[in-house]
């Protein structure tokens, strides 16, 4: 009897199109993939995706359109950049997520989603009419489009006490560039200081610590009249020409008001006006169309730096502690980073970018304890505070968890979205013992004899207690 021979499936046809469009796009060529894992195994949002980084990967080097363009993955992607830091084959793998979600509304394809595109959508709105981001705004227009999803109610509390904080305005505070810019007097002995969207609002007690802390230390700082929104991460997903243009319109307006150096004390707004200078730079084609687009030729005369690194270039860590009225001596600090400070490091130009130590010698030469850890630019889940909080309660949560096991006192950020998480989330969590969280300036505010401009009463987790403890408020809450 004649043996039946074993059936031989048909052969893999490899479809290269969405490959050769995310080359063209982005220059980024998926076949360099050999799948070492590492995007998936450094992902902080890896467990909540149906497909992982490296695995979407192998579906754009197979043509398996589906999988990409159809996954939750890109739509979820925090845009952390853990994975384009990490990767060895040098892959900007946030660009591409962020390129097929774009790739998928292009062919029609319903966002996985919804909340994520809805967000985009409502976000670029808010930039388009006011110039800025109006935060009120934003939410009602979230609550609105998902109804039918999600609850009206839900995070109803947080919105409460933002409002009875003074952190969100009732009104959006309209800003275009001006059509004819005039150097500002004194630029060029002071720096222009871009305090972003949030500092307005949410983070009004970072702007007010900020502000005080440079006068003191001998730092003029000037807000250019007229700057806009960077666009945040909802530009880069949604709309990579305004990704572009919105940071160059404020450099622009910085460089033609005679300024050589901006600092940015936001974290996002920082990231997002590098990647722009990384753009510019690498790409004449891209340079030239933004240029046209803005009505100005970009000269590169500005330097852009955190708020910590500004503080080190022109005080420095030694005289910063030659300024210190009430050493934070006792306190035990954590430096919380978070993900856009230092990464990627192509683009931040940041030495270190796992393992920074700026903020911790800034705060240690205030006489601060510093506590290591390992989690100084691990995610909080940032972009998806307002799409699905559940996440950031997850992850915001498990820092906080950390940060108590490592026996901190206070966690000190630089980032007015993972102050947000952590701070005015916390409440939501359920924790034992809540853990301050200071804007890094608050506590260098404090070390300088400016307890009142340290805007303590701003935080939604109360750091009175914990302060006096230590011995750095007194008992009437004067530093």
């Amino acid at each position: 009897m004649k043996e039946e021979q074993p059936s031989v499936s048909a052969p893999i046809a490899i479809n290269s199109d969405l490959a050769q469009r995310v080359l063209e796009e982005l220059g980024q060529n998926v076949y360099l993939c050999y799948q070492c894992v590492k995007c998936t195994s450094g992902c902080p949002l890896a467990r909540f995706f149906d497909w992982q980084p490296n695995q979407v990967m192998r579906a754009l080097q197979l043509g398996q359109e589906d999988i990409a363009l159809r996954s939750r993955t890109p739509w979820l992607c925090a845009a952390c950049q853990t994975c384009t830091t990490r990767c060895p084959q040098g892959l900007d793998i946030t660009a591409i997520m962020e390129f097929l979600t774009r790739e998928a509304l292009r062919r029609g394809i319903e966002p996985p989603v919804l909340e994520v595109n809805i967000f985009n959508e409502a976000f670029m709105r808010e930039v388009r009419l006011w110039g800025r981001a109006y935060e009120l705004g934003l939410m009602a227009e979230m609550k609105l489009r998902t109804i039918r999803t999600h609850s009206p109610l839900e995070d109803a509390d947080l919105g409460a006490k933002l409002l009875r904080k003074g952190k969100l305005s009732l009104l959006p505070r309209p800003a275009h560039p001006p059509r004819r810019v005039r150097p500002a007097p004194g630029a060029t002995e002071a720096v222009a200081y871009y305090p972003g969207c949030s500092l307005h609002s949410t983070a009004v007690e970072f702007d007010t610590s900020a502000r005080a802390v440079c006068k003191a230390l001998g730092m003029t700082l000037i807000e250019p009249e007229g700057w806009i929104c960077c666009g945040s991460s909802a530009a880069h997903r949604a709309d990579p020409d305004a990704a572009l243009r919105l940071p160059l319109e404020n450099l622009a307006l910085i460089e033609r008001s005679g300024f050589a150096e901006v600092t940015m004390p936001c974290a996002a707004c920082f990231n997002r006006h590098k990647t722009a200078l990384f753009e510019l730079r690498h790409d004449g084609e891209r340079k030239s169309a933004a240029d046209e687009a803005i009505g100005y030729e970009y000269r590169d005369t500005v330097r852009v730096n955190t708020l910590i690194e500004s503080i080190r270039e022109h005080v420095g860590a030694e005289g910063v502690a030659a300024r210190v009225k009430r050493p934070l001596s006792g306190l035990r600090v954590v430096c919380y980073y978070g993900c856009l400070l230092t990464r990627p490091p192509a683009v931040t130009e940041a030495p270190n970018p796992e393992n920074p130590t700026d903020m911790d010698e800034l705060l240690a030469a205030l006489g601060a304890e510093i506590v290591d850890w390992s989690y100084k630019t691990s995610c909080c889940g940032g972009v998806h505070s307002l799409t699905h909080p559940e996440i950031v309660l997850e992850l915001s949560r498990s820092l906080i968890e950390h940060a108590r096991e490592a026996g901190a006192d206070v966690i000190a950020v630089a980032c007015p979205l993972c102050h947000t998480n952590l701070d005015a989330r916390q409440f939501q969590m359920k924790l034992d013992e809540p853990l301050p969280v200071l804007y890094f300036t608050q506590l260098m505010a404090l070390a300088l004899g400016l307890s009142a401009e340290a805007a303590l009463d701003r935080n939604l987790i109360d750091p009175h207690p914990v302060l006096r403890r230590r011995g750095v408020l007194d008992r009437d809450g004067n530093g």
